[in-house]
């Protein structure tokens, strides 16, 4: 079954719930209920559309065995799930970055304690459309001057040997970690330029690097491996975006990808902890279902031990 496809389709819905149909006992262990055990409750998560897929098969998968449990999985943006998880409203926040100061100071001030769990890793790959035929690779340095220099009009205003192609810009918005993480890695947090076209539906952006020539877009390397057919993806610094690359931290835009849990739901919902188990020990496959890249296996096992004592186990 293809989880990509299927998440493309849900991508520019604010929010899916996820009930699972079967019956049974399903209960295994870790599942995060005693072996025998039925839950029920609601297991409510929002953020990233970059992290959005891997929950999404998640959820279904943790429905399946625990049908009693509703799991609702929203999709507004690492920075519109801060919003709802930083008021106590979400139990988990899906993020493609790191809590930022100013939402952390929010969720201390609501009295919201919260934990960071790694879920995967991800490459954020530079894509362009099939008929350019100049690049092949590109650096930080042209990336940068290309997404903040307004007199870069064409390929050429890049290298002197690529042609007089005018250049299409295409960016997930800023209110996703996506933006946020290129804002930081590649724009040394200047403003991009006024010209992109940004967009939180990935494959809007898609669509707009595939439909003209001279386009340059980013976003999650699972998006570009689902739509490869349609699409180019450049060498930065002369490293390929590869799942071997993104697991060696060997290309230079490979980033952890990360869901927050609030730490209270860890305690006093078993539901929110069962899921949270069911997660980690799922998530490194599922990942790679979905396009995404597995950490190595004992951050998964750090992961176990964090999240017991989140539980109070």
């Amino acid at each position: 079954m293809s989880w990509m496809k299927k998440s493309a389709l849900l991508a520019s819905i604010t929010s899916v719930a996820l009930v699972g149909a079967a019956c049974g006992n399903n209960n295994e262990e870790g599942n995060g209920a005693a072996e025998g055990d039925a839950l029920s409750g609601k297991v409510v998560m929002d953020g990233s559309s970059t992290v959005f897929p891997i929950m999404e098969a998640v959820a279904e998968e943790f429905s399946a065995e625990q049908p009693d449990v509703e799991v609702t999985v929203g999709v507004s943006g690492t920075g519109g799930g801060f919003k709802r998880f930083v008021t106590g409203e979400t139990d988990f926040s899906n993020a493609s970055r790191e809590i930022k100061e100013e939402e952390a100071a929010e969720a201390e001030a609501n009295g919201v304690e919260y934990t960071e769990i790694a879920v995967a890793l991800d490459g954020l790959a530079i894509v362009v459309n099939p008929e350019n035929d100049w690049a092949e690779d590109i650096t930080m340095d042209e990336l940068n001057k290309m997404w903040t220099d307004t007199n870069v009009k064409t390929w050429k205003d890049v290298r002197s040997d690529w042609p007089d192609e005018e250049i299409s810009f295409f960016s997930p918005g800023k209110d996703s970690g996506t933006f946020d993480y290129f804002s930081e890695e590649v724009l040394d947090k200047e403003d991009v330029r006024q010209d992109a076209q940004l967009s939180e539906d990935d494959n809007v952006l898609v669509t707009g690097v595939a439909g003209t020539k001279g386009a340059i877009g980013f976003f999650g390397y699972a998006y570009y491996v689902e739509n490869q057919d349609t699409l180019k993806s450049l060498k930065v610094e002369g490293v390929e975006a590869t799942p071997e690359n993104v697991t060696a931290l060997e290309y230079p835009l490979s980033r952890e990808i990360y869901t927050y849990v609030n730490n209270a739901s860890m305690k006093d919902k078993p539901e929110v902890a069962a899921f949270a188990r069911f997660m980690n020990e799922n998530a490194g496959e599922l990942a790679e279902e979905v396009g995404y890249v597995a950490m190595e296996q004992s951050r998964y096992d750090e992961n176990t031990t964090l999240i017991d004592e989140l539980a109070g186990e």
